[in-house]
C-alpha cells in the first residue's frame, strides 16, 4: 500500500512540473497584440487551465502525502 501511494505522489509531482512548464511556455508565447485585446486569447485560456491543473495536482498530492502519513502511522 506505502509504494503504491509513494508511487501515485511521484506521479502526481511530475504533472505538477509538466503544468507548471506548459503554463511557462504558454507565457512565453504570448504576443504583444494578446496583451492589447479585450478578449481571452489562446494564450491566456492555456495559462488558466494550466494554473487550475497545477493547482489540483497540488492538492491530490497533498491529500496522497496525508493518507501516506496516516497509513505509516497506524
Amino acid at each position: 500500500m506505502q509504494t503504491f501511494l509513494i508511487i501515485v505522489v511521484i506521479a502526481l509531482v511530475a504533472m505538477v512540473v509538466i503544468s507548471l512548464v506548459r503554463g511557462l511556455i504558454a507565457f512565453l508565447q504570448m504576443t504583444e497584440e494578446d496583451l492589447k485585446s479585450d478578449g481571452v486569447g489562446k494564450s491566456h485560456q492555456m495559462q488558466n487551465k494550466m494554473m487550475f491543473n497545477r493547482i489540483k495536482y497540488q492538492a491530490l498530492a497533498i491529500v496522497v502525502l496525508v493518507i501516506l502519513m496516516m497509513a505509516t502511522r497506524a
